[in-house]
């Protein structure tokens, strides 16, 4: 017990646990809110999940969607043994392998020039096909508005003949 300066005796309470409504009803809530930031976090599509790219594709540029410009390169990226060939607007855009590109049919020597033709390029070290439009090529450039770009691809090991699908949209300003 203590004393005040007139010396009157204060009375302390005693603290013991009684319900108290509001610090339930703050508790649950925290509970549930964590409970929703769980749950949405698991919930949530990113990157890979959310490209809606077929597992035989690893990149793509421009992805579904993008907005370019004109002259802007088209970009295929493959897993390992795969190969393909790619349509824009529904145009088959003829294919150069990388590996074809000497008349002597042998590698060029690491670092030298290439002159790379106005054709679709498949290189076959990284399973990528790429086109740049260009002149003389059968898109010169992109004109304004919507396009569809199209890669009809398949396993080395399975020709061909065994080929999938793939098509996506971008648009050019």
């Amino acid at each position: 017990m203590t004393t005040t300066p007139g010396n009157e005796p204060i009375l302390k309470k005693s603290k013991s646990w009684s319900f108290d409504a509001q610090r339930l009803f703050t508790s649950v809530a925290i509970a549930i809110g964590i409970l929703f930031i769980i749950f949405g976090v698991r919930a949530s599509r990113t990157g890979r999940d959310e490209s809606g790219l077929p597992t035989a594709i690893e990149r793509m540029s421009p992805a579904n969607g993008d907005r370019v410009l004109r002259q802007s390169q088209i970009i295929v990226d493959f897993t390992e043994g795969y190969e393909a060939t790619l349509f824009i607007d529904g145009i088959e855009l003829p294919v150069t392998r990388l590996d074809e590109l000497t008349s002597s049919g042998q590698q060029a020597a690491p670092g030298a020039q290439v002159e790379l033709p106005a054709t679709a390029v498949f290189d076959p070290g990284n399973f990528v096909i790429s086109f740049q439009p260009q002149s003389g090529a059968m898109i010169e450039e992109f004109t304004q508005g919507e396009h569809e770009g199209k890669v009809n691809y398949w396993k080395i090991i399975d020709g061909r003949e065994k080929y999938r699908t793939y098509i996506w949209k971008f648009d050019t300003d």
